[in-house]
Parts: C-alpha cells; sequence; structure tokens
C-alpha cells in the first residue's frame, strides 16, 4: 500500500493519506449512524479517492448542492432535528464527507483536516475506553501526516523524517495534555452539560420480565460491571446481585410496582436487621443509560454519586435520580444475613398475593390443593419445600431455548412443556406462592461472576443475568428462594455453562472458547483477566477522574507542609533549570550545521591554497576560486556548493528546504577536494 502510494504524483497520494484518515475518523461513528448515512458518508470519499486515481475533474457546484440538500433532509427525517448532539454530529460527518469532493486549494485541505478533528473528539460522546483511545491516537498521527504532507506541498520530508517530526510534536504535546488533564478545571457531568440523547439500556435487564427475556442474554459477553473486593468474595451461591423487584402480574408479564406511575422514594423506615460480618467491595458500572444501580444482595450501605443522587424503595431497589449516562463508581457494604420486613402487617402484604382474575387456573388449583386448608394446611415453610420438590422430581429441564407457552403460560409450563431459563421458574414459583396465600415477588438482577484472583474482583458480564423468587414468612421477613437450583442446583453454585446440557452446541463451544464459562480451559479466559485488569485501570485512573477526585488531588497537594511544598518547587524548579542548561548545552555544541559545513568547505579550500580573506562572502570566494587550478568537475561542485550555500544563508528556506540542501552540501563536499 506504501509503496502504491509512494508510486503516485504528490498531489494524489496527499490527497489519498486525507481520504484515510477521514475514513478513520469515520469509522467509528459508522457504530452509531443510521446505516444509509454511513453509507451517504463513506461514497464521497470513495469517489474522491477514483477521480484523484484516474486524475477526473471533481464535480461541480450544480451536482454537490443537490446531494447537501438531500443528505440534510435525510438528517432531519432520521432525528426529527438537524440540531443537538447526534443529528449534530451526523451534519458534521455529512459536511465532511461532501467536503472531500470540493478540495481545490490549501485553505479547502485544512479546513477538511479541522472537521476531522472536531469529528474525532465526537468519537469519544460514546465510547472512551482503552481501545476506543487508541484508535484515537493512531488517527491523530494520521491526521498529522497529512496535515504536513499539506504544508510541505512538493516539497516532501524522507518518511523517517516526516516521522521523526511527528515523534516530536507528540513529545511535546503529551506532556502539556498530562498538565491539563491533572490540573485545569472540569466541569461536573456529562459533555455539552447533558445526558445523550436518547440514550437507550444497555444493561439488559428492564423494569419487566416474561419467559425468554433473560434468556435472550446468555450469548452476550458485554460487561455490566466490575466488583473489586476489600474482603473476602462471598461464595459462588450467595452472589445475588440485587436489581429490580417484580411485583405486579397480568398473566403474561411482570413489572415492577408502581412502574410508569412514579419513581420509588427513600424509605427510611424499612425494618432491617443485619447479622454477620459484612463484604465490603468497590463496583465500577458501566454506562447504561439507565438508572439502576447493583449491589449484592442484601445492601447495607452505598456510596452516594457524585452529581446524580439515587433513592431506595421499600424493596430495596436502588435507582438514580439521572441516567447513568458515564461509567461511575461507589464503593458499597452488603450482608448475606439478614432480616427484611420481617413486621409486615396484613394491608402491607395484600400487594404481593395479586393474581389476575382467570389467570393460570390449573396451577391456581393443583397450589391450593397441595397446601390444603384449615388444621391440615401446610405451614409456608413446608409449602415452599413442597413445590420445590416438586420442581426436583418432575422431568424439569433446564434450556435457553424453551418452547413456546401458550395464553397460560404457566399452567403450560409447569405441567406441560416443563422446560425452561431461570424467568420461568421464578415467575412460575411466585404464581405457585401466591395462590398458596404466601407473599411473594420475583427479583431480577446478576448471579455470580467472573473471579480475577490477582486483585481478588469480579467481573459480570450479560450472561450473569438471572431471576429467583422472595417469599415473605413471619418472624423471618423476605427470604430469597431460587427455583432454579431445585433443577440446575449448578447455575449457582459454579456458573450458566455447567448447568447447561452437557451436548456440544455453538453455544458451549463459543463461551468455552472466549472463557465465559469461568473455567481454566478456557483458551483466552487468562488474556481476558488481564484485559479487565488494564480495562479497570484505565477505567480508574483516566475516565474517573471526575471534578471532585481532581479537587481532592489538589487539596492534598495544598494540605502539604510549607516546608515540604516549598522542598518539591525547589527540586522541580533545580530539574527544570538542568534541562534548560542540557538543551542549550547541545544545541551550543551542534552549532549551525549550515556554518559547520562552510567552515569545513573553507578548510578544505585552504588546503589547496585558497584560503577565504575575512571580508570574502561567498558569491565573491566563488568568482576567486573559479580562476583557481582544479578539473572542471571540481569548479562545478564548487560553484554549486557556494551557490546552495548563499541560498540558505540568505534566502527564505524552510525547514525541509534546509535539511535537503544540508543533505547535497554534504555530497558535494568529496567533490570539492
Amino acid at each position: 500500500m506504501m509503496r502504491w502510494l509512494s508510486s503516485l504524483p504528490r498531489d494524489k497520494a496527499d490527497i489519498l493519506l486525507l481520504l484515510l484518515a477521514a475514513a478513520m475518523v469515520l469509522a467509528p461513528h459508522a457504530l452509531h449512524l443510521p446505516p444509509w448515512l454511513s453509507v451517504a458518508t463513506a461514497a464521497p470519499l470513495l469517489w474522491r479517492a477514483i477521480i484523484t486515481v484516474r486524475g477526473q475533474r471533481q464535480p461541480q457546484l450544480s451536482v454537490l448542492a443537490p446531494l447537501a440538500l438531500l443528505g440534510i433532509a435525510g438528517v432531519y427525517a432520521s432525528y426529527g432535528s438537524v440540531l443537538g448532539r447526534d443529528a449534530g454530529v451526523a451534519m458534521l460527518a455529512l459536511m465532511l464527507a461532501l467536503k472531500s469532493l470540493e478540495m481545490h486549494g490549501r485553505r479547502d485541505i485544512f479546513v477538511f483536516v479541522f472537521l476531522c478533528f472536531f469529528l474525532l473528539l465526537a468519537n469519544f460522546f460514546h465510547a472512551q475506553g482503552i481501545l476506543s483511545a487508541a484508535w484515537m491516537l493512531a488517527t491523530v498521527i494520521v491526521l498529522l501526516a497529512a496535515l504536513l504532507s499539506a504544508q510541505y506541498g512538493t516539497l516532501q520530508p524522507r518518511m523517517a523524517q516526516r516521522l521523526g517530526l511527528l515523534g516530536r510534536m507528540l513529545a511535546l504535546a503529551i506532556p502539556l495534555a498530562a498538565v491539563m488533564f491533572l490540573a485545569v478545571p472540569r466541569v461536573d457531568g456529562p459533555l455539552w452539560g447533558v445526558a445523550p440523547e436518547g440514550a437507550q439500556a444497555r444493561t439488559g435487564l428492564s423494569d419487566s420480565m416474561q419467559p425468554g427475556a433473560i434468556a435472550s442474554l446468555a450469548l452476550s459477553g458485554e460487561p455490566v460491571f466490575t466488583a473489586r473486593f476489600s474482603t473476602t468474595i462471598p461464595p459462588q451461591d450467595q452472589l445475588y446481585w440485587r436489581g429490580v423487584v417484580l411485583g405486579d402480574y397480568d398473566g403474561a408479564t411482570w413489572t415492577r410496582r408502581g412502574a410508569g406511575r412514579h419513581a420509588p422514594a427513600s424509605d427510611s423506615r424499612i425494618d432491617i436487621t443485619l447479622e454477620g460480618q459484612p463484604s465490603q467491595y468497590e463496583v465500577t458500572l458501566q454506562a447504561s443509560g439507565q438508572r439502576r444501580i447493583f449491589a449484592l444482595d442484601l445492601p447495607r450501605s452505598i456510596e452516594r454519586l457524585p452529581g446524580n443522587p439515587y433513592v431506595v424503595s421499600s424493596a430495596l431497589e436502588v435507582l438514580t435520580i439521572q441516567p447513568i449516562a458515564s461509567t461511575v463508581r461507589y464503593r458499597a457494604s452488603s450482608q448475606s444475613r439478614y432480616r427484611l420486613q420481617a413486621g409486615l402487617s396484613l394491608t402491607q402484604q395484600q400487594p404481593w398475593l395479586a393474581l389476575p382474575a382467570g389467570s393460570n387456573p390449573r396451577s391456581v388449583a393443583w397450589a391450593r390443593a397441595l397446601r390444603g386448608s384449615g388444621a391440615r394446611a401446610l405451614a409456608p415453610a413446608d409449602a415452599i419445600a413442597a413445590v420445590l420438590e416438586y420442581f426436583r422430581r418432575a422431568p424439569f429441564r433446564y434450556t435457553l431455548q424453551p418452547p413456546l407457552l401458550g395464553k397460560q403460560g404457566v399452567d403450560d409450563f409447569l405441567f406441560s412443556t416443563q422446560a425452561g431459563f431461570c424467568e420461568h421458574y421464578a415467575g412460575s414459583f411466585v404464581v405457585l406462592m401466591r395462590a398458596m396465600g404466601i407473599p411473594a415477588r420475583v427479583v431480577t438482577g446478576y448471579q455470580g461472576g467472573l473471579r480475577n484472583a490477582a486483585d481478588n474482583s469480579l467481573s459480570v458480564r450479560q450472561s450473569d443475568a438471572h431471576a429467583w423468587s422472595e417469599v415473605w414468612l413471619a418472624g423471618r421477613g423476605w427470604v430469597r428462594v431460587d427455583p432454579t437450583s431445585a433443577v440446575a442446583p449448578l447455575r449457582t453454585e459454579r456458573n450458566l455453562d455447567a448447568a447447561l446440557p452437557a451436548a456440544p452446541s455453538p453455544l458451549t463451544a463459543w463461551r468455552a472458547l472466549a472463557g465465559l464459562d469461568g473455567g481454566a480451559h478456557g483458551t483466552i479466559a487468562a488474556w481476558r483477566q488481564q484485559w479487565q485488569q488494564a480495562e479497570h485501570a484505565w477505567s480508574s485512573w483516566v475516565l474517573d477522574t471526575t471534578p471532585q477526585r481532581q479537587r481532592a488531588m489538589l487539596d492534598s497537594v495544598k494540605n502539604l507542609p510549607a516546608r515540604t511544598l516549598a522542598f518539591a518547587c525547589a527540586v522541580l524548579a533545580l530539574l527544570s533549570a538542568m534541562a534548560g542548561v542540557l538543551v542549550w548545552w547541545w544545541q551550543a555544541r551542534q552549532g549551525d550545521p549550515l556554518e559547520a559545513l562552510y567552515a569545513q568547505f573553507c578548510r578544505q579550500q585552504a588546503r589547496r591554497g585558497y584560503s577565504r580573506a575575512p571580508h570574502e562572502g561567498p558569491h565573491g570566494y566563488a568568482a576567486r576560486l573559479a580562476a583557481g587550478k582544479a578539473t572542471p568537475e571540481t569548479h562545478a561542485a564548487i560553484a554549486q556548493f557556494l551557490a546552495i550555500y548563499a541560498a540558505m544563508k540568505y534566502g527564505n528556506a524552510n525547514p525541509y528546504e534546509q535539511s535537503r540542501a544540508r543533505h547535497s552540501l554534504r555530497r558535494l563536499l568529496t567533490q570539492c577536494r
């Protein structure tokens, strides 16, 4: 590729390099732009590349103007506006692509490059990870190379010189960027002061659950959060990350109580009794566009999020006021042994007993018959055990591909198909409990996580999504019951893959290869652990440098003792002075390379008997040397040497021209003897 580019005329190669830089800038945006707009931005770049290589004329304004108007209309149709963040980025992408078709002079090239830099910055609206930053850095290097090519024009430096100049530019820019990153105050909140427009939930869990909703996440390796423990990580079967509590049921779908009517209010009267030692950990939660905060069941305390406080419902759901638009970090403490709302009144129990009239009649009748009535009625704990025993004895299967259910879904599942995922077992169990008169609800969240012994952390991904049940027992409060464990105990004791059928399938093979099964046999599991550590470090030291953390860092410097601070300043000043002296000494030692070559030439001619007089300039010296005795080749080399020297000494040459001149002078020196 580079050899082919170097074989092209200089102006054509420069344009193609610019188009390559623009393609690198636009490539990440293709993940977020409408498909038609991605094609509409790629087509002009390809068009310009073809006409550049073929030497054809650029399209006229009469062609470009209708294309621009059509593109603007398309952006308006897609976003309902041409203003705002997403619509603005789409407009800039369209402008950049069309600008490539009307680049004529150097000014147009500079406008094109600056548009590229602006769109490059806009990429960080969507992704700020390590790979995104690496791609942005590579794009910046290509953009700077294109800018240098446009600046030098036909007088192009060699590739090594161009790379050296790029390296010096980055070496000067990176320390300045680091100082600005640490010291310059930053705004509190997302870029442009607002959360992402149209932010969509990416955690995979919503405020509702129906059959198949959680099973669809089993193939997703997308990270949700990482928890780094300062205490011992609890056993696998206790790693229940509480998310959403679902209490309303319409016969097919479970939803949060009061969903859509109002946000849950913080309830300071929640009755909780905690027992045992707490687990302490720090959670790094990825941006989701939702308001959900996850913590181990049962959360004891969660650190407040700067600029986005949270509220806690009576069911201990933790929801932020604003959608989570960027990676957040918080410390939390949880208890695995507790009593939650052990004293609910009959009125408070009623919402957790409701069932839609006429829904799943066979399941309701079977549950009531199983418990019995009067003096022979089973105690709640015995009724729960009886249902779990039914799950164990009957030929139930744990599968990601359950058969479709009819209108009476729980009836079909319990007595016909008997195959399902965690949402099938949790939902049907709660229906049976309510039919027996036992308050119950569904809880969705995540169960387990991939352990990383290197830093005592857990990585929780979409494939760890899970649903379980809670039942209310007098004197004990809400008690977690996971009916999935009765059918597939390995799901909670180990992981999802251990609970799936052992028969090979594309799903299990892919997850084993990727190491998502948590086993040591994963081909790239070790690499994934190292990558998770790198992502965590990047998030800790780069993405999580919030205004509050920045102020705390500066306050720690400000609060240093006066003597320590003065000593540190003196050391920095001394190091700066030493660096300046070294640079001055190196430059003085090197001297002017052009003058050094001229002095070497004068010494060479003096050995031939033609010393330069103090008053003699290069032209006078050249005239006197031309009258001396030498071969015609030597006279020509001498004349050319002094002509180049005079042009560089007294002309207005740019650095590249001076570099080429010095190279020519060194070559001519060997011919002037």
